[in-house]
C-alpha cells in the first residue's frame, strides 16, 4: 500500500477540517466522498492524548482477564470428569473466545494509541479475527443459557439430549457459524470496495462502523442481518430465562434474595446485559450520526468508549460472576491454591 497517498490527506489547517465537518452536521445529503475525507482527516489527525487514555481500559480487563481464564481453562481441560460435561465444555469455549477477543482487541487499541499504520490486508484479517471471537462468545453465551434450560426443565432427559458427543459438534458448529458471519459480511464488504485504505491503516473499529453503515445497500443489508442476528440471540437467552423463572416460582428457590439460585440468575442476567447493551448503543449511535442527529466526532467519541469500555468489560466479568460460581471449578482452584501453599511451607529435608 502506499502510505504517502494517505499522508496527503492529512490537513494542516484545522479550520478546513471544522468546516467540512460544519457542513456535515448541518446536511443530510453530504456524499460519501466527504464523509470519507472527514473520516480519513480524523483518523489520521487524533488527538494522541485522549486516544492513549481509551488504551488503559483494555490493557487492564487482559491483564486481568490473563490472570483467570487461562486458570479455570487448565481446570477444565486437565479434569476429565469436568470436561466430560456439556456446561464446563460450553464454559471452556466461551472464555477462550474472550481471551481470544481481549488478546486482539488490545492488540489493536493499542497500535491506534501508537498511530502505528498497518496493510490493508492486516486490518482485515485483524477485524475479521475480532468479529469471529466475538461472535464465539456470543452464541457460546447462547447456547449456555440453552443448555442450562434444558437442564432445569428436562432433568431425566438431559444426558440424551446433550451428551458429550453432541456438545463438541455443537461447539464446533458456533465455530463455523462465528467464522461464516463476519466471513460472508467481509466478503461483500470487498467486493462492493467498501474498504477505504486511509482507514484502514488506523484499523479504527468505530471509523469502519459508521463507513459500513454509511456504504452501499448490500453492505447496509449485511449489517442489518447481523444486528438480527444478536437480537435473536437475545430474544432467545430473554425467553429461556422468563420461562425458568415462571416454572420455578412455585417451587420457593426465589423467596429468598439471598439463595443461591437468586444471586446466580442475577450474575447471569447482568453479564448478559453487559454483553447486549454495548452492541444497542453502538448502533444506535452509528444510527443516530449516520442520519445526522449527532456531530460525527461526538459519534466517534461515543463508539470508542463503548468499543474501548462497555464492549469488553463482559469479557471480564464473566469468568468472575459466571465461571467462579461452579462449585467444581472454584473446588478445584482452592485445592490448587492449598497444594502450593503447603508446598511453599513445608520443611526442607533434614540432612542426613
Amino acid at each position: 500500500m502506499d502510505f504517502s497517498a494517505c499522508a496527503l490527506v492529512k490537513r494542516p489547517n484545522a479550520t478546513a477540517y471544522r468546516q467540512r465537518e460544519t457542513e456535515f452536521n448541518s446536511s443530510s445529503n453530504l456524499n460519501d466522498s466527504a464523509l470519507y475525507r472527514l473520516l480519513e482527516e480524523w483518523a489520521l489527525n487524533r488527538p494522541g492524548t485522549n486516544m492513549k487514555m481509551f488504551l488503559i481500559p483494555p490493557v487492564v480487563c487482559l491483564v486481568a482477564g490473563v490472570l483467570i481464564i487461562p486458570t479455570i481453562l487448565f481446570v477444565i481441560f486437565s479434569r476429565f470428569s469436568i470436561r466430560q460435561e456439556t456446561r464446563y465444555m460450553l464454559l471452556g469455549n466461551a472464555l477462550l473466545s474472550d481471551l481470544i477477543y481481549l488478546l486482539f482487541y488490545t492488540l489493536s487499541a493499542a497500535l491506534n494509541a501508537a498511530h502505528v499504520h498497518l496493510p490493508e490486508e492486516t486490518c482485515v484479517l485483524l477485524l475479521f479475527l475480532l468479529a469471529v471471537a466475538y461472535c464465539g462468545g456470543l452464541f457460546t453465551a447462547a447456547a449456555i443459557v440453552l443448555d442450562t434450560y434444558i437442564a432445569i426443565l428436562f432433568p431425566l432427559r438431559y444426558i440424551a439430549i446433550l451428551p458429550p458427543s453432541r456438545t463438541k459438534k455443537i461447539i464446533v458448529l458456533l465455530w463455523m457459524c462465528s467464522g461464516a458471519f463476519p466471513g460472508i459480511f467481509f466478503l461483500v464488504l470487498s467486493s462492493t470496495h467498501s474498504f477505504v485504505p486511509c482507514v484502514l491503516e488506523t484499523c479504527s473499529v468505530p471509523v469502519i462502523l459508521i463507513l459500513t453503515l454509511n456504504g452501499t445497500d448490500a453492505v447496509k443489508l449485511c449489517f442489518w442481518l447481523s444486528t438480527t442476528v444478536i437480537f435473536l440471540c437475545l430474544s432467545l437467552i430473554f425467553c429461556c430465562y422468563a420461562i425458568l423463572y415462571f416454572k420455578t416460582k412455585q417451587s420457593g428457590i426465589w423467596e429468598s434474595i439471598c439463595s443461591r439460585a437468586s444471586v446466580t440468575f442475577l450474575m447471569h442476567n447482568t453479564v448478559l446485559f453487559f454483553y447486549f447493551f454495548p452492541l444497542l448503543a453502538l448502533f444506535v449511535e452509528s444510527f443516530l450520526c449516520i442520519n445526522v442527529v449527532i456531530r460525527l466526532q461526538t459519534g466517534i467519541w461515543v463508539s470508542l468508549t463503548v468499543c474501548n469500555i462497555l464492549m469488553i468489560l463482559p469479557k471480564v466479568l464473566f469468568p468472575f460472576l459466571y465461571g467462579l460460581r461452579y462449585r467444581e471449578i472454584s473446588a478445584s482452584l482452592k485445592s490448587i491454591v492449598r497444594r502450593k501453599h503447603l508446598h511453599l511451607v513445608s520443611p526442607a529435608p533434614s540432612p542426613s
